[in-house]
């Protein structure tokens, strides 16, 4: 019988390290690695708005240079906050193909300690997860491919391709300083024949691993302001304008607008394929909306999961609110920012018509603050998917590999808008009901980093080096 010991913060902290400690020495030297690369960039605050991912750009360049990178192969380009790491692997001779570019964002959202139960910027390993901001999206991907990286570099085989790594700024703010400068201004260092990217995160439930995404389309992130105005005046004489109250009430309308289920060739199939995985109501639920997405019962059924119902349809939400001036004084003034994740296909000037439709006031102003570029879907190329799913199989047999719509937004929108394939893949999984990126205690189930290091270690391995 075990007996509870009644410890202090101090001894808390060093059983913790202890414990680290000694599950790090059971690691292979790749999974070391990896995990130190891991500990370097979470540690490092690349918050959107105030961190730096130069800071991280120039540390992973000096691990590359130190592998035996040559200099000129490794560059760190950007504004003096928001640096991009782009580094080649040279495959020598006359390469038989266009770069493999692996490509992960370094810059994270905010995160505050209050909000937290552990220090968002300490990667912190607990109960069978790793803790911190960025550990999903996308820090875990970027340290893997370093990692890959270092260890090419240092193995010095032959590569059948150059190999491109590709760690930008400024994704969670659209790419202005990093992809979709990078391919704009610095083409030449980021021409590809084929992309690697995140978004293609692998669905688990109850520890049981339901699919291998690749993500072959994405929707598109759009902003609209929601603002209401009045004249103000003194809290002891309030009246019906009050711009809060009448904000309150729209947001109220717009959390009950639920736009039609449309299902685009990636959605249809991913329902279709995931029906066989899926058990029970919901699987059939699953089928009878890639048969028809017109099924309401299917689609009532679907909606109740928020993973689905981003799959069926354009969503809105609201994220951010402010307003008043003084507390005793009435509000001259409320904003709030509803974000909408679109299908591909749907026009803003449409989402924006719906918003205003479904607050029904006209002294509620919805303004279109922002729209980040989206591409249709890439037409998923059978050896390249070939690739995926035997690589995927070797490591978990009775798992289906699924093309899938990202209901987020991804850098690999810039690329497909120039003509170059990019699919997001990682193998990476996680919860399907209990997914943190960009929220509280985001985390990655520690077991699950070490298997997206293998997967992807197989599949670069594939995809790169001479037969």
């Amino acid at each position: 019988m075990r007996r509870a010991l009644a410890i202090g913060p101090a001894c808390a902290l060093a059983l913790l390290v202890t414990d680290a400690a000694a599950q790090a020495k059971d690691l292979s030297p790749r999974e070391r690695l990896a995990r130190e690369i891991y500990k370097e960039l979470i540690e490092i605050d690349t918050t959107h708005a105030t961190g730096s991912t130069t800071r991280a750009a120039e540390a992973m360049a000096t691990r590359l240079r130190a592998a035996g990178v040559p200099e000129p192969d490794v560059q760190v380009l950007g504004p003096e906050r928001k640096g991009n790491l782009v580094a080649r692997l040279r495959a020598g001779g006359s390469p038989q193909e266009k770069p493999l570019l692996l490509l992960a964002h370094l810059d994270v959202v905010e995160a505050k300690r209050s909000d937290w139960s552990l220090d968002p910027f300490l990667l912190t390993e607990q109960d069978g997860f790793f803790y911190g901001r960025g550990t999903i999206d996308d820090k875990a991907m970027a340290a893997i491919y370093v990692a890959l990286a270092i260890e090419l570099a240092r193995e010095k085989k032959p590569l059948q391709r150059d190999l491109l790594l590709v760690l930008t700024a400024d994704e969670e703010g659209g790419g202005q300083d990093g992809a979709k400068w990078l391919v704009a201004e610095h083409r030449e260092l980021v021409d590809a024949g084929l992309v690697i990217n995140e978004g293609g995160h692998g669905a688990m439930r109850g520890g049981k691993h339901l699919y291998t995404a690749l993500q072959a389309a994405e929707k598109a992130s759009m902003n609209f302001e929601l603002v209401a105005r009045d004249k103000g005046g003194h809290s002891s004489r309030p009246g019906p304008g009050n711009p809060i109250f009448r904000l309150a009430a729209a947001l109220a309308r717009v959390e009950k607008l639920l736009f039609p289920v449309a299902l685009n060739e990636v959605a249809r199939a991913y329902f279709e394929r995931l029906a066989r995985v899926e058990r029970g109501d919901t699987a059939n639920a699953m089928a009878a909306i890639a048969r028809n997405p017109k099924d309401a019962q299917a689609a009532a059924r679907l909606s109740a999961y928020p993973a689905y119902n981003a799959m069926l349809r354009t969503t809105c939400t609201a994220t951010q609110i402010s307003g008043g001036h003084a507390p005793n004084a009435l509000p001259q003034e409320a904003r709030a920012l509803v974000n909408c994740r679109a299908l591909p296909d749907h026009a803003q000037a449409d989402v924006q018509a719906a918003l205003v439709a479904a607050v029904a006031d006209p002294q509620v102003e919805v303004v279109a603050v922002r729209k980040r570029e989206t591409a249709g879907p890439v037409r998923v190329d059978a050896k390249f998917l070939a690739t995926v799913t035997r690589v995927s199989e070797s490591l978990w047999p009775d798992v289906p590999v699924i093309p899938i719509m990202g209901t987020g937004a991804t850098d690999s929108t810039y690329f497909r808008l120039a003509g170059i394939p990019a699919y997001g893949v990682s193998g990476l999984f996680d919860d399907i009901d209990d997914y943190r990126a960009h929220g509280k205690d985001e985390r990655l189930g520690v077991a699950q980093f070490y298997d997206g290091l293998e997967f992807l270690r197989r599949l670069v391995r594939e995809l790169a080096e001479k037969p």
